[in-house]
């Protein structure tokens, strides 16, 4: 029985910010001739808030078991997102979730903090990807397979789109753990994102453990609580 072949990802600009190589489309078409290739999303939820982790999700959808409904997470409803989290991480071949707390991002900043999100995410794959599609115009170094940066990518890919969901329900679930800790910010509602509640209530309280001191807001809010640093 010959082999079953597969449909190679289409090569456009922003593999590895070049355009394909012919030993990269060599690379893929020897895989197809044996099985589906596995090809990964990646995505991220929390670059913008003042408090809690950037989020990281990397997923590897089954092409024999389709998951009706995905999209960029930001278009869909709140019950939308949760109802999807149980079907994508059933029937993926493979997902990774992955946490980058405050002080990582404090240390590395937000940029590097995500992309060694990503790459962490991605190397966790279990089956491992044979490529990964990664939301952005960035590629994380050192990654495990080709990689290719795709600029609204959680509009158009499903993977990214399962990733954005995975990420975004995930980062939203420990947000709620966080206000349970500290309920003076308001997590439960605004997310660590700087709404003028959130704000307000940085300014009366300052900064709990969970605010990323690099950001300006609450670098301000320091100033006025210094004991706090």
């Amino acid at each position: 029985m010959s082999p079953r072949r597969a449909r190679i990802p289409p090569q456009g600009p922003g593999l590895f910010g070049a355009p394909p190589s012919n030993a990269f489309a060599a690379q893929l078409a020897a895989i197809a001739a044996l099985r589906t290739p596995r090809i990964a999303g990646i995505d991220e939820a929390g670059r913008g808030p003042l408090a809690g982790p950037v989020t990281i999700a990397a997923v590897i959808l089954d092409p024999e078991r389709p998951i009706d409904g995905l999209d960029d997470s930001k278009k869909l409803a709140e019950a939308a997102r949760e109802a999807l989290f149980p079907r994508i991480t059933e029937c993926a071949l493979a997902w990774r979730i992955e946490f980058v707390e405050r002080d990582e991002i404090d240390r590395l900043n937000i940029l590097q903090a995500t992309l060694t999100g990503m790459r962490r995410a991605l190397i966790a794959l279990d089956p491992r990807a044979d490529f990964a599609r990664i939301d952005g115009n960035r590629l994380p170094q050192d990654l495990p397979c080709l990689a290719q940066a795709i600029v609204g990518g959680d509009a158009s890919e499903p993977a990214i789109m399962a990733a954005s969901i995975l990420a975004k329900v995930a980062r939203d679930a420990r947000m709620l753990e966080l206000h349970a800790r500290y309920p003076d910010y308001g997590f439960d509602r605004n997310k660590g994102y700087p709404s003028p509640a959130h704000l307000a209530a940085l300014k009366r309280h300052g900064p709990c453990n969970e605010h990323r001191r690099t950001y300006a807001p609450v670098r301000d809010a320091l100033a006025d609580h210094p004991h706090m640093r």
